[in-house]
């Protein structure tokens, strides 16, 4: 008798796993799945541009000119910490691509934003101005400081990506 319950414990687990099994491949079937779709909806960032350019103490950059296939997808401006504003976008490959401004200390704030790139030693001519690259293991990016701030274009799409974000950046004169 004991040996029979024993086997009819493992028939009655592979039975279940089965049914399980049916279960989940239904569910498969009929719950959508688009991976072609992009599901990321593009944020409006014009309220808080308009903030942060009011408010930082150095000209805050945005795109101008950018296609309709570049989603925002994060933003913010932290007067707190050291005037961070930060611009997110997913480009026309779905990779990420961020313009990152701060008054912080650049030798701290740059390995921060690109999650520890170090500086190659080149330098990329984007727009008739000359940019840093940095590459790491996360974010790779171009660089530069100017007017008090540095300002990081950095995310995981290729260097001609992040310089056609570098290249787009514009300051509007805002400020009260």
């Amino acid at each position: 008798m004991a040996g029979k319950r024993g086997r009819q414990t493992v028939r009655g687990m592979f039975q279940s796993l089965g049914v399980i099994a049916i279960a989940a491949g239904v569910m498969y079937l009929f719950i959508p799945h688009d991976e072609a779709a992009t599901p990321v909806k593009a944020k409006d960032y014009r309220v808080e541009l308009l903030t942060a350019q009011r408010a930082a103490p150095y000209p805050v950059l945005a795109p101008q000119g950018l296609g309709k296939d570049w989603k925002a997808t994060v933003v913010s401006y932290k007067r707190e910490d050291g005037n961070a504003w930060r611009l997110g976008f997913l480009d026309p490959d779905t990779q990420y691509v961020a313009v990152n401004q701060s008054t912080k200390d650049p030798r701290k704030y740059v390995p921060e934003v690109t999650l520890k790139a170090t500086n190659t030693g080149k330098t990329q001519r984007v727009g008739g101005q000359e940019w840093q690259r940095w590459e790491g293991p996360k974010y790779d990016a171009l660089v530069r400081t100017e007017n008090g701030a540095t300002t990081v274009v950095a995310g995981t799409a290729s260097f001609e990506r992040l310089a056609e974000m570098a290249g787009s950046l514009e300051a509007q004169e805002t400020r009260a």
